[in-house]
């Protein structure tokens, strides 16, 4: 069983470099025709006059994350809370199932409904289409609440009860307790939910894709049309051909998210390790 575990993890380990060498090399061949500077700062992304400016896809991508962990990571801590320390013991065990579900429901599911309730109802109350990164943040930041909900409970259920114990015998409320001692301890875990979060509301595309616009412009407001790199790949992908300038620059932008997922484990994950520390 040891070679077995020893062989299967290098088995994995062999694919994530595969594609992380094949996605690179592929789009790193972009530079022979475009300069970095113009791919990584120009707002101009027009693939039929040789210009490829990603910019405005990287700035979207950065935008529409975050402001989706913002929207959801309030909710999906205040979910964990009460799941975890206030709501009775019958009630968490119908609550965190139904919570469950939610991250099996497909993402075009989650798209549909964005596009037929959620946008109609920015359009109605703002004025224009309503599509833009509003909508997509909206949509996103329902998907990844389970996610961070159910390993934030996990990280707070895990703490050794004298945390508890000891803070409201020094004659702290339960909500000092909870906010003061038990979500400090749970940092590490919580920081790993809104990783992974954040990972899944980066490399989602089906829902951005339905509710975003893709307009490939730079977003002035967050109800103006805009396109991320997922997105972008998604829509271009099929008009190009192999080993072209725009199927490369393409692939670079694969590697770009790869290399932006990467950099926030290792951020997060430093630190988190600071954290235990303490």
């Amino acid at each position: 069983m040891r070679y077995v575990f020893v062989t299967s993890a290098v088995l994995v380990s062999a694919v994530i470099f595969s594609i992380i060498i094949f996605v690179g090399i592929q789009g790193l061949q972009t530079f022979t025709d475009v300069s970095p500077l113009e791919f990584f700062f120009s707002t101009d992304w027009t693939p039929s006059s040789d210009r490829f400016g990603a910019f405005p896809f990287l700035y979207s991508t950065i935008l529409l994350t975050l402001l989706s962990v913002v929207f959801s990571l309030p909710l999906a801590l205040a979910g964990a809370i009460f799941m975890a320390k206030i709501a009775p013991k019958w009630m968490r065990e119908i609550l965190r199932p139904a919570t469950d579900l939610f991250v099996g429901i497909p993402s075009v599911v989650y798209g549909l409904v964005g596009l037929t309730v959620v946008v109609p109802f920015i359009g109605k109350v703002v004025g224009g289409t309503g599509y833009g990164i509003l909508p997509a943040a909206i949509i996103l930041a329902i998907m990844i609440l389970p996610t961070i909900l159910s390993i934030s409970e996990d990280a707070i259920r895990s703490l050794p009860g004298r945390l508890e114990e000891a803070s409201l015998a020094l004659g702290a409320t339960r909500w000092q307790t909870i906010w003061k001692v038990l979500i400090p301890a749970a940092r590490p875990g919580i920081l790993t939910a809104v990783i992974l979060g954040m990972g899944r509301a980066m490399g989602e595309t089906m829902a951005v894709f339905m509710v975003i616009g893709n307009s490939p412009q730079m977003p002035k407001t967050l109800i103006s049309s805009a396109t991320v790199l997922t997105t972008a790949i998604v829509k271009d992908m099929g008009n190009t051909t192999y080993g072209s300038t725009w199927n490369n620059a393409l692939y670079l932008m694969a590697l770009m998210l790869l290399i932006i997922s990467l950099l926030l484990i290792l951020v997060i994950r430093i630190v988190a390790r600071r954290s235990e520390l303490k």
